[in-house]
């Protein structure tokens, strides 16, 4: 089971609404980055197994730090879930072309949350830390 979560969200309710959910899903280490620069860095130095990341960052477009998550960390990236705000804001094709394996609409009772989460508890790659 994937132990470290990364949840990079630029919206401090969401990123509270998120770590709720993780907890309930069994998650107990889970790591907050406010924007797309910290959240690369903390992809670094904290080596999630999987990332929580808002599609809309103030710095960086989640789709691009999702893309360079991937590129740099190869065969060894976590995996990712790509969550938006705005449901017409949610583009699988370009979240499936960044890189992300899955993606879900940002909803108070987190349910899209944790059916991404299953999904993803489901796969069998990504380093398991």
């Amino acid at each position: 089971m994937i132990k470290k979560v990364l949840v990079i969200d630029d919206n401090e309710q969401d990123r509270k609404i998120a770590e709720r959910y993780l907890k309930k899903s069994g998650y107990s280490e889970i790591v907050m980055a406010i924007n797309g620069q910290e959240g690369l860095s903390k992809v670094n130095s904290e080596n999630p197994g999987l990332v929580i990341l808002d599609t809309m960052l103030p710095d960086i477009v989640g789709f691009e730090v999702c893309q360079k998550i991937k590129e740099s960390k190869g065969p060894q990236a976590p995996l990712i879930i790509m969550m938006t705000g705005a449901v017409d804001a949610v583009d699988a094709v370009r979240a499936r072309q960044s890189g992300a394996d899955d993606y879900c609409v940002k909803t108070a009772d987190g349910g899209p949350l944790l059916a991404a989460l299953k999904n993803i508890s489901e796969k069998d790659i990504g380093p398991q830390t």
